[in-house]
């Protein structure tokens, strides 16, 4: 599994993210810091990378295309330490693999989970 995570998130998180099953990268070293969301969607969907953003506008785009790649993580944790963010991502991510391979959308916050198959 490969996560790409956007701007939004500090490039600590990423790294935080990287473990033995999970690669990660910020967007940061990859592409330009004021990039559009559709060029980092495209980025995603080159390099079978699933994004990471606290943003809503990947849902939007991938509401409005139909698309069903990438896949998108939404973190919506609010006063969560970094390194209990990173935790909760990387284990709802794991238990999630099949259906973010497949194409979905996971919305986390610090208790809970959901998860949205795609197309929407």
């Amino acid at each position: 599994m490969k996560l790409l995570v956007d701007m939004n998130l500090p490039i600590k998180f990423a790294d935080m993210l990287a473990t033995k099953d999970i690669e990660s990268e910020h967007w940061y070293r990859v592409g330009a810091p004021d990039a559009r969301d559709s060029e980092i969607m495209s980025y995603a969907m080159e390099h079978n990378s699933i994004v990471v953003t606290c943003d809503l506008d990947f849902s939007a785009i991938l509401s409005a295309t139909k698309d069903i790649k990438p896949s998108v993580i939404q973190v919506r944790a609010r006063n969560v330490p970094w390194e209990d963010l990173a935790g909760i991502v990387i284990s709802s991510a794991t238990q999630n693999a099949v259906e973010l391979g497949a194409g979905a959308i996971l919305t986390l916050d610090a208790k809970t989970s959901r998860l949205r198959l795609l197309p929407l």
